[in-house]
């Protein structure tokens, strides 16, 4: 029989819900925004769709695993590690995502003239189904063997058939030799500093490049590395979200590992965990208040299928009701 939810559980699954019902459709709008408008078709918003598309697997897929796995049901240890590996795919997904934004921006700074020869249609979907095959091969790793399964056998006495039945949870399954050594040290931490190093980059070229045309009669460069500087930090705001937001739940995972008589308060574990879901809302909320085109395209799409449709029908409805009059 399944156990009764607490009352912390309730207010866990409500929090998380309330999350999923903000991210997937804010996402579900930053792909639409892209989809109808032309001006957003360059490879950047390309990779911000990919990030968008992680997003919203966050808020269908992976939140409601973990709120399965917060009920903690008994269930055979691979069928618990395939519920627990969806995140770990998604958030390497995010990474790489902005990483391939960052390393677009230096190139549109650093070369402009040769940019859109330079960065294809055809090379930034290649990039893009890397990115995903990547986090896959990463995300999975522990379904190939690196998990807890020989250490629980160690501890525990199998139920004496072939599956091995626990109570599902993510440490129960996920080795924190892997969190840590693997996911965070190789796959997380080493990108998240290589990104800070490219805007830190971008800001430099794009500052030199104002500087130079300060004095020039043309205004074609000061308004092109203007905006370039617009968008530059923009989108390092939301490399910054990235990383306050995941960051407390990998140093909680390093306590863990180094310091096992340390007692981290389970508050701290929700708060990291809401962080890491949270940040999949957070993106749109940037774009739309950041981004002018995105602005414009979010607005569209309201005023389009969603403010005015009611309008229209009863206007519609009033035109073919007045030759009758």
């Amino acid at each position: 029989m399944a156990h009764p939810i607490s009352a912390f559980q309730a207010a866990y699954i409500s929090i998380e819900v309330l999350i999923a019902l903000v991210s997937v459709p804010g996402n579900i709008l930053v792909i639409w925004a892209v989809k109808m408008n032309q001006a957003l078709r360059d490879a950047t918003f390309c990779f911000i769709v990919s990030l968008a598309v992680a997003d919203v697997a966050v808020g269908a897929l992976v939140i409601p695993l973990a709120i399965i796995i917060n009920i903690g049901p008994q269930t055979e240890f691979y069928s618990c590690l395939m519920v627990a590996c969806p995140v770990l795919i998604l958030t390497e997904s995010s990474i790489l995502a902005l990483l391939a934004i960052a390393v677009d921006r230096y190139l549109r700074v650093k070369i402009p003239v040769r940019y859109k020869s330079v960065v294809t249609p055809r090379r930034a979907a290649v990039a893009i189904a890397g990115c995903w095959i990547v986090s896959f091969l990463v995300g999975l790793t522990p379904m190939f063997g690196w998990n807890n399964l020989s250490k629980m056998r160690r501890t525990q006495e199998p139920n004496g058939s072939q599956e091995f039945v626990i109570t599902c949870q993510f440490e129960t399954v996920i080795s924190m030799e892997y969190m840590v050594y693997f996911n965070f040290f190789v796959w997380v931490l080493p990108p998240l500093l290589l990104m800070l190093l490219i805007y830190l980059e971008v800001f430099n070229l794009i500052r030199k490049q104002l500087n130079k045309k300060v004095s020039s009669s043309s205004n074609d460069p000061q308004k092109y590395y203007g905006k370039e500087l617009k968008i530059a930090k923009s989108l390092a705001l939301v490399l910054f979200l990235f990383a306050l937001s995941w960051l407390p739940l990998h140093v909680l995972n390093c306590i863990t590992l180094f310091c096992p008589s340390c007692q981290t308060p389970h508050i701290l574990t929700y708060i990291a965990i809401f962080l890491t879901h949270g940040n999949s809302a957070m993106n749109p909320i940037v774009y739309a208040f950041r981004i002018k085109k995105f602005r414009t395209a979010f607005l569209q799409i309201w005023n389009q299928y969603f403010c005015c449709k009611s309008t229209k029908n009863a206007a519609g409805s009033t035109t073919e009701a007045e030759p009758g009059n």
